[in-house]
């Protein structure tokens, strides 16, 4: 494999001190970087996002985190933060930056962030990757946003089954490429001590842009859990969210302690990349609740955050959203659709643990390797044998 120059544009800082989007982020910039290319990360940032608001950029909590993240994984010299729509920019200056991209091969843009033209259209492979599959073709067909599709020469998509026959979703006259997420094994080792001896997950109970079309609703988190309210009642199990909720949501809030779901901060949990890391290693197992859209879509999408823990030997048991037809499943990843269907999965794995874990472990070296995962994408882009 020839070395490339890539960049990768994506959040890490947009909304400082989310474990989980920053290493969805870093897994591409590792993982590029592991097969032996010369990799840049780029983060534009928009000014209505500041903390705090009107504060110079190098003086906002998103640079100190930024800034934080890039020296823990070695990439200071290879990072900026940028904010959008002016020259400011934290890490690289932009001029650098301009070089870079001029004799970049590839960007991986993921879901569309980076939309500086000055910065984009200099490079010859332009990958939207989408990694929010349904909201964001609904957006732009439905909704009448300009996700900045006509910028880009590829188009990547994390949802396994947009574009067939059994995916409603809008393609928005594009060919999308599935592709799995990946990571970077070498950082999550297989886990051993459970802290926390129940299952777990991490999330927010909404997140942005619910949108309906042709009568079908694609809901939040929100409208998934609701549907599983009686789930710690009816198996008996223990439960742990690490909930991103607001305080307001009281009587979803008094249902959830009601039947039995015990909350954590995720600001405590899962702030940095390192916590996030602990939290899902040292749990038992997953509980994957997606979001309704996921769900009611049939896209084939699959967590991120459901392959750190398979990489860490914790089983997962994640509600069904059409992935179950590309990857394996009844040994250390189980779906479900129905609350019930869930207990039954819940049980199988509490009856022979230890196979399960070991399994678990097995998927992600099978399916989500980011040597595999990333090979793969450089060579249907055409620019790796």
């Amino acid at each position: 494999m020839s070395k490339l120059r890539i960049l990768v544009s994506g959040m890490v800082a947009g909304v400082p001190y989310q474990g989980g989007a920053t290493w969805a982020a870093l897994q591409y910039v590792l993982g590029f970087k592991r097969l032996g290319h010369d990799v840049y990360f780029l983060e534009p940032l928009t000014p209505r996002t500041l903390c705090p608001p009107d504060a110079p950029l190098a003086q906002t909590a998103n640079a100190s985190y930024f800034n934080d993240v890039m020296r823990a994984f070695g990439l200071e010299q290879n990072s900026a933060l940028l904010l959008t729509s002016t020259r400011e920019t934290v890490g690289l200056p932009y001029g650098h930056l301009r070089q870079i991209a001029g004799r970049a091969d590839v960007v991986a843009n993921l879901s569309g962030t980076l939309k500086d033209a000055e910065l984009l259209d200099s490079i010859p492979i332009r990958v939207f990757l989408d990694l929010d599959p349904g909201f964001n073709q609904l957006w732009h067909e439905v909704g009448g946003i300009d996700m900045g599709f006509a910028a880009h020469t590829h188009f990547v998509t994390v949802g396994l089954s947009l574009g067939r026959p059994e995916c409603d979703v809008p393609t928005c006259g594009r060919h999308w490429f599935p592709t799995l997420q990946p990571i970077v094994l070498s950082y999550w080792p297989v886990a051993h001590a459970i802290t926390y001896d129940a299952l777990t997950s991490i999330g927010n109970w909404r997140a942005y842009g619910s949108i309906e079309h042709q009568g079908i609703f694609y809901g939040q988190k929100a409208h998934s859990l609701r549907r599983l309210l009686t789930l710690p009642k009816i198996s008996r199990e223990s439960f742990c969210l690490a909930l991103s909720i607001h305080p307001d949501e009281r009587s979803d809030l008094q249902a959830l302690k009601r039947n039995g779901w015990n909350l954590l901060d995720p600001a405590k949990v899962a702030a940095t990349p390192d916590l996030y890391q602990e939290f899902i290693r040292g749990s038992k197992a997953e509980l994957g609740v997606a979001k309704s859209g996921y769900v009611v879509s049939r896209a084939g999408w699959f967590s991120d955050r459901s392959v750190c823990y398979l990489a860490s030997g914790r089983p997962v048991i994640a509600q069904e959203t059409g992935f179950s037809r590309f990857l394996p499943t009844g040994k250390g990843l189980l779906g479900f659709q129905t609350a019930e269907e869930a207990v039954g999965a819940i049980e199988a794995i509490n009856k022979d643990y230890r196979q399960h874990a070991s399994a678990s472990r097995a998927i992600a070296e099978d399916h989500f390797d980011s040597d595999k995962v990333l090979s793969g994408l450089l060579c249907h882009l055409g620019v790796a044998a």
